[in-house]
């Protein structure tokens, strides 16, 4: 009995298995971007905007912005590229939450041209 249960769950399994990516459309999957796969197409005027009303100077000093928070790394010494900005913005790390959930891909962006300077 415990073979016939054990060779119905490997069964299962293989079929499962064999359903998964047989299929080269793309409806209903999502797609993951990593920071080599994006464009520094922020913009930074809008990435100012957004750096204030995100709060971010409560916690950064960036000379830029005007601010002088003590809590995360200041900016200005770290000089952090276009796409550390867009990954630790989108995925948060150490102290620092991640705002996926409260700002847009766009306005994550924005926010990496205005901090990068590019």
């Amino acid at each position: 009995m415990r073979a016939a249960v054990l060779l119905l769950i490997v069964g299962v399994l293989v079929l499962g298995a064999a359903g998964c990516g047989g299929d080269d459309s793309t409806e209903g999957t999502t797609t993951q971007t990593t920071p080599a796969e994006t464009s520094a197409t922020g913009d930074a005027a809008a990435g100012k905007e957004v750096f204030a009303s995100a709060g971010c100077g409560g916690c950064h000093t960036f000379s830029a912005a005007g601010s002088s928070g003590g809590i995360g790394p200041n900016l200005d010494d770290a000089s952090p590229s276009f796409d550390k900005v867009v990954t630790q913005v989108t995925n948060g790390g150490g102290a620092m939450p991640s705002f996926s959930d409260k700002l847009t891909p766009q306005q994550i962006q924005d926010v990496a041209a205005f901090v990068s300077g590019q």
